[in-house]
């Protein structure tokens, strides 16, 4: 963090010694309402160096949504109420604009978050994280229901096939359960994805079978597969990338469903999923 974020450390020098939050980097221009959206935060990713130019057009915000520890206190087993309390204490006394905290709403109904979340994106955020009052700060992936939810939109999809098949890792390390996914453009299926989480076991299993049967090239571990299996991914956001060879990068793919049902040829074009990008650019172009 320390080569891609020099920003972001200065304004967390300013926090007193022991203390520990839970929070987000966002690049958030001096002057704008909410965060850019998340392709312009990967500009500055994985970069051992951070040019003026750069710092300028991407300047991040931490934004904090937790205090887990206080002069060294550890503050986990206290009430949510109770580490809120506390930040929002500490952050404006440490005097930073850019050190902000995660705004807690509070609606007349459910009528009324349900209408805010409809307006998720066109606020820059993918839903709400709802905490209950009462709920101590769990570590790793706690097996507790009703402490937190996390009610998000519903994420963008798109029907793509299946071309490179890569090994998992553990204990998956002899599975192919890592996948490349393409859709078409001119005639050729081009790369747009790769994602590795949304399939049962079952499915994992009867998939690694079908890789071994219709490998047509090998590149070290990695397999070529015939192209005829469809498969639904979901995503958070979609934006233009030079990275890429597709000219576009999407945000958090993962399979929704394998499908079966779906012919080859009626996987998604690149030139819809160039047009979402475009309806995005527009919205965020008007509402600022």
């Amino acid at each position: 963090m320390s080569e891609s974020f020099p920003d972001a450390l200065q304004q967390l020098a300013a926090l007193p010694d022991g203390t520990v939050l839970d929070g987000e980097l966002l690049v958030w221009p001096d002057g704008a309402t909410q965060p850019a959206p998340f392709a312009v935060l990967q500009r500055r990713l994985n970069r051992k160096v951070i040019g003026p130019k750069l710092l300028a057009e991407a300047p991040v915000r931490f934004v904090a949504y937790d205090l887990l520890e206080d002069g060294g206190v550890d503050l986990r087993a206290l009430p949510q109420h109770e580490r809120r309390a506390r930040l929002e204490a500490l952050v404006p006394a440490v005097g930073d604009d850019h050190l902000q905290i995660s705004p807690l709403l509070s609606l007349p109904s459910w009528e009324a978050y349900a209408r805010l979340r409809a307006e998720s994106r066109s606020r820059g955020v993918e839903g709400f994280m709802l905490k209950r009052r009462d709920a101590h700060y769990g570590v790793g992936r706690t097996k507790e229901s009703g402490t937190w939810w996390k009610w998000k939109i519903d994420p963008f999809t798109v029907d793509t096939v299946l071309i490179y098949a890569h090994p998992g890792h553990g204990r998956r390390a002899s599975l192919f359960t890592d996948y490349t996914f393409a859709v078409w453009h001119e005639g050729e299926l081009v790369p747009i994805a790769k994602a590795y989480s949304g399939l049962s076991d079952a499915e994992i299993q009867e998939l690694d079978a079908w890789i071994r049967r219709h490998t047509r090239e090998r590149f070290g571990p990695t397999r070529l597969v015939e192209p005829v299996q469809v498969f639904e991914l979901a995503f958070e956001g979609i934006a233009r990338s030079s990275r890429h060879r597709s000219g576009i990068a999407v945000r958090f793919p993962r399979i929704l469903r394998w499908r079966k049902d779906k012919p080859v040829a009626e996987a998604d074009s690149l030139p819809a999923l160039q047009a979402l990008v475009a309806t995005t650019e527009k919205r965020q172009v008007e509402e600022g």
